[in-house]
């Protein structure tokens, strides 16, 4: 299940990309009065993402923040594992969180793990596809349909 922070941390990067061009910064509280999202809470997703590069920030008065990358460059996968970890359900199919399962008797045949590993693979590949370029897509088709 997607946590709350991951989920916040999507909704505020969308928020973000859909102000790209308006040439300001954006707010914090102004996210979080858009978004419905507690200011303390977001002020935390933010530095995070701030963090590993995802955002960029402009101090002071009027200060706020920007993408540091294009929208198509931001994943969910990217984002999810930042505040979530690994996307895998079993820790023996993880990419970035591999670990072996302690009842396991013989990895390499089991069909437990084939099954979770061709979920991983297709959760992945959604999940890079989906970036918050190709959400806001989505978004407008929506609201046009």
């Amino acid at each position: 299940m997607l946590s709350k922070k991951s989920k916040y941390a999507i909704n505020a990067l969308l928020y973000i990309a859909r102000m790209e061009g308006s040439g300001h910064p954006v707010m914090t509280s102004e996210i979080a009065e858009s978004e419905n999202i507690p200011f303390k809470f977001l002020e935390a997703i933010l530095r995070d993402l701030k963090n590993v590069g995802i955002l960029r920030s402009q101090r002071g008065r009027g200060g706020g923040y920007f993408l540091n990358q294009p929208a198509e460059e931001i994943s969910l996968a990217r984002v999810m594992r930042l505040f979530d970890g690994p996307i895998a359900l079993l820790p023996c199919v993880s990419l970035n969180y591999y670990r072996g399962c302690e009842e396991c008797k013989d990895e390499a045949n089991c069909a437990i793990r084939t099954v979770f590993l061709e979920i991983r693979i297709n959760t992945l590949k959604t999940l890079n596809e989906n970036t918050l370029a190709a959400i806001l897509k989505r978004e407008t088709h929506l609201k046009r349909s």
